[in-house]
C-alpha cells in the first residue's frame, strides 16, 4: 500500500489516482481537474470554494458578529490574512456598536426619567441620525473590503490587524 503525495491518504496498489483528492499516484503530481487542494494533515484535504478574498472580506460584514466568527473558523480562510483582518474588524465593530447602543439607551433612559418625555422628541432624531450613520459606515466597510483595501477603523482596526497577524 502506498500514500498520496498530495494529501497523504492511503492508495491501493492498483489505483493510479487518489480516492480522497484525485491526485495522480506519481510523485509530485498535481490534483486532477479544477479542484485545488490545500491542507497539511495526512488523510484530509480542504477543497477550495473558489471564492476570492475580496468577496470573503465583504461577506465578513454581512451578518456582523455571526459572519465574522464563521469566516474565522472556516478552514479555507483561517490563513488568509486579508479575510482574517476584515473578520476581526467586523467582530470588534459589531461588539462596539452593541456596546454603544446599550450605553446610549441607558443614558437617554436616565435623562428621560429625570427630565420627562419632552426629551423623546429631541432624542429620536438624534438616534435616527446615529443609526443611519452607522449603517452608512457599515456599507463603506463592505465597499472597502470588496475593493481589496485594508481600511482600518480608528482604534478597532489596529486591534484587528494585531489579531490577524499584520
Amino acid at each position: 500500500m502506498s500514500f498520496c503525495p498530495s494529501c497523504g491518504a492511503s492508495i491501493n496498489d492498483g489505483a493510479t489516482f487518489c480516492a480522497s483528492c484525485g491526485a495522480s499516484k506519481g510523485p509530485g503530481a498535481a490534483p486532477v481537474g479544477n479542484v485545488s487542494v490545500s491542507g497539511g494533515t495526512a488523510g484530509t484535504a480542504a477543497i477550495s470554494t473558489g471564492m476570492q478574498s475580496n468577496v470573503a472580506g465583504l461577506l465578513t460584514y454581512i451578518l456582523g458578529i455571526i459572519s465574522a466568527v464563521i469566516f474565522l473558523v472556516l478552514d479555507q480562510y483561517k490563513n488568509d490574512r486579508f479575510v482574517r483582518f476584515h473578520a476581526f474588524q467586523s467582530l470588534f465593530f459589531g461588539l462596539a456598536w452593541i456596546a454603544f447602543w446599550i450605553a446610549w439607551a441607558f443614558l437617554w433612559g436616565m435623562l428621560m426619567f429625570v427630565a420627562g418625555s419632552m426629551l423623546f422628541w429631541i432624542g429620536m432624531p438624534i438616534r435616527m441620525l446615529i443609526g443611519f450613520g452607522g449603517f452608512a459606515y457599515w456599507l463603506f466597510l463592505m465597499y472597502k473590503a470588496y475593493n481589496n483595501e485594508m481600511y482600518r477603523i480608528p482604534f478597532i482596526g489596529d486591534l484587528a490587524a494585531k489579531q490577524a497577524g499584520l
